[in-house]
């Protein structure tokens, strides 16, 4: 069985004149990423592998996601092919994990997600909010040509304030 965590990056700011690549998170994201990565965190299995976009917004979510679940150094990947707005390149890395990885979760950006969350899960959803997380298992034993899965949880911000 595998399991994939997808997790869109908390609410960045539009507020500072930085390309879009560098934009920061705003006071309400940074908010977000403790309050989700502490929640699931304590109720979910820590992943062997995160795989994240290297835009500053998404790095910042998954570091701290990474210290919520006590990830080491070595189980954390930055990956420019993450930075993807439609979810084809998020798909292939995806598709690149070592299948020794049994927990993998990824953090980058939308449409790519929220198509991604439809796609291999089995609930629909109009839109992976800022910060949300979807759990994903696959009766599989390689990340190859994954099927469709089961969407097994779903944490958004709004569900914990």
């Amino acid at each position: 069985m595998k399991t994939l965590y997808i997790t869109r990056h908390a609410k960045s700011s539009w507020e500072e004149n930085v390309e879009d690549h560098q934009r920061p998170l705003n006071s309400r994201g940074k908010l977000d990423i403790v309050l989700v990565s502490n929640y699931v965190a304590a109720n979910y299995k820590a992943p062997q592998l995160i795989k994240t976009s290297d835009a500053n917004r998404a790095l910042t979510t998954a570091e701290q996601f990474k210290k919520a679940f006590q990830v080491p150094d070595s189980g954390f990947v930055i990956e420019n092919s993450m930075y993807d707005f439609s979810g084809e390149r998020v798909m292939r890395t995806i598709e690149e994990t070592s299948n020794d990885v049994d927990i993998l979760m990824v953090f980058g950006h939308n449409y790519g997600l929220t198509q991604l969350v439809n796609k291999l899960g089995n609930e629909f959803i109009d839109n992976l909010p800022t910060c949300g997380f979807v759990k994903i298992d696959f009766e599989t034993d390689t990340w190859n040509n994954l099927a469709k899965g089961k969407t097994k949880a779903m944490v958004f911000p709004k569900h914990l304030r």
